[in-house]
């Protein structure tokens, strides 16, 4: 999964022009200088997402629409289409993320039931180990939230 920001410039541009969807998220892949994604949760995406919402595929309030939130918008890349989260919306999700409660991700945490859900990459084995590997994603996902919040940015998504 990867996310960017957007200036308002460009905020204004996806909403006038959805073809400009792919160009913010990939950039130009004939330019090796083309600038990449801000955020890149790699494979833990999913893994966020369930110990954020306890669900497989629901989006919640808040931090429960950080992975799967907001408004589809763009063509699918085969993983869905992308989703854009106004600058209202980006703060709800700054804010919730800001008052997790770690003790309540930890318990969802359970690699049996992670597995059940076919929770990706479908290859949990040990809480301890699986919490680990999330939480580094985790604050990285906080941190590009808080940014995108306080300068009241629009972010952009898609599932790679």
């Amino acid at each position: 999964m990867i996310g960017r920001r957007l200036s308002a410039e460009e905020w204004a541009d996806v909403r006038a022009d959805e073809s400009v969807v792919d160009l913010l998220l990939y950039g130009d892949l004939d330019d090796d200088e083309a600038e990449m994604p801000e955020l890149d949760l790699g494979k833990s995406w999913h893994g966020i997402h369930y110990l954020l919402t306890g669900t497989t595929w629901q989006v919640g309030e808040g931090a429960g629409a950080a992975i799967l939130g907001g408004v589809e918008i763009g063509e699918d890349g085969g993983y869905g289409r992308p989703r854009l989260l106004d600058p209202d919306g980006v703060r709800a999700v700054a804010t919730g993320l800001d008052t997790l409660d770690m003790a309540t991700l930890r318990a969802r945490c359970d690699p049996d039931a992670m597995t059940a859900a076919e929770i990706y990459p479908q290859a949990w084995t040990n809480a301890a180990d699986d919490f680990d590997f999330l939480m580094p994603h985790l604050a990285d996902l906080r941190r590009f939230y808080h940014s995108a919040a306080t300068s009241g940015q629009a972010v952009l998504l898609a599932i790679t």
